[in-house]
């Protein structure tokens, strides 16, 4: 990587120096700051004193360089930062040389321009957990999370604070104006926003269900257990609520940073109860 790295090699896990030496392979050298500011002065010198040979160089040119200059050192910082923050959450069984190059390069080309740090932090984890397990996120994921803006992210990470386990995340969400709701900013219009963008699948109508169960079956809200018996021996339905998530939303709903929100689990319970369920 040359002395001016900006992480010694000899320092990291080998999957972390895999990682990054992928990386560099698909997009070019990182981790050397102030590289691409070297090389575009570099580069943007030779073509003023080409074109001063020419023509005479305008104020106008002089301002597109510098523009570029600063545009591009931008973007090699921002895809510097993703990288750092994903290596401390690599698993010593991380595979990197299984990502595919064009996962890598078109992840790189979508990520470079974010520079907010909360959601540098989300496409950290998205490289990390590729890493950790290649074929873990679809271009497509990555390409929607490239048009994510920050404030469409917080509306997701709030949703899925009502997510349940029960087999793969489920938001419980059954009715959208339920106060719980909310006060957490979910509610019709905003649960109809994300089916919008593509996160979710959002039924005010009849809602969906779950079916086939067995007698008994065990859900996670968070970790915590909840345990479910039916009346029949099997063949039960499970009212899931108004929500589903996506393919997309699948993939970031484990990443998205989503906390439990507080009561909700007894209001499950609750809902549950009404419903004739056994709960303990």
């Amino acid at each position: 990587m040359g002395e001016n790295s900006l992480i010694n090699l000899g320092d990291l896990s080998k999957p972390a120096t895999v990682l990054i030496e992928k990386i560099s392979a698909a997009v070019g050298g990182i981790f050397k700051p102030y590289q691409i500011e070297r090389v575009a002065k570099a580069e943007a010198k030779a073509e003023i004193i080409k074109a001063q040979t020419q023509i005479e160089v305008t104020d106008l040119h002089r301002r597109a360089i510098s523009r570029f200059i600063a545009e591009e050192a931008q973007k090699q910082n921002n895809i510097e930062n993703i990288t750092v923050k994903a290596i401390p959450q690599l698993k010593d069984s991380a595979n990197p040389n299984n990502i595919e190059d064009d996962w890598i390069t078109n992840f790189f080309d979508k990520c470079r321009i974010i520079s907010d740090e909360e959601m540098q932090s989300l496409w950290a984890k998205v490289l990390s957990g590729e890493a950790n397990n290649p074929g873990t996120y679809s271009r497509r994921t990555v390409n929607f999370l490239g048009s994510l803006d920050k404030v469409d992210a917080s509306l997701f990470i709030a949703l899925c604070g009502f997510g349940w386990q029960i087999g793969d995340v489920v938001p419980l969400i059954y009715d959208a104006q339920a106060q719980i709701y909310n006060d957490k900013g979910i509610n019709f219009n905003t649960v109809t926003h994300l089916d919008d963008i593509g996160l979710i699948s959002f039924n005010s109508l009849v809602g969906f269900q779950r079916i086939k169960y067995p007698k008994k079956i065990k859900i996670y809200y968070y970790r915590t257990p909840l345990n479910i018996e039916f009346k029949n021996e099997n063949d039960n339905s499970l009212n899931i609520g108004q929500v589903l998530l996506t393919k997309t939303g699948q993939q970031l709903a484990p990443i998205c940073g989503s906390k439990p929100v507080d009561g909700f689990r007894d209001y499950v319970i609750e809902k549950l109860k009404k419903e004739g369920l056994i709960i303990s």
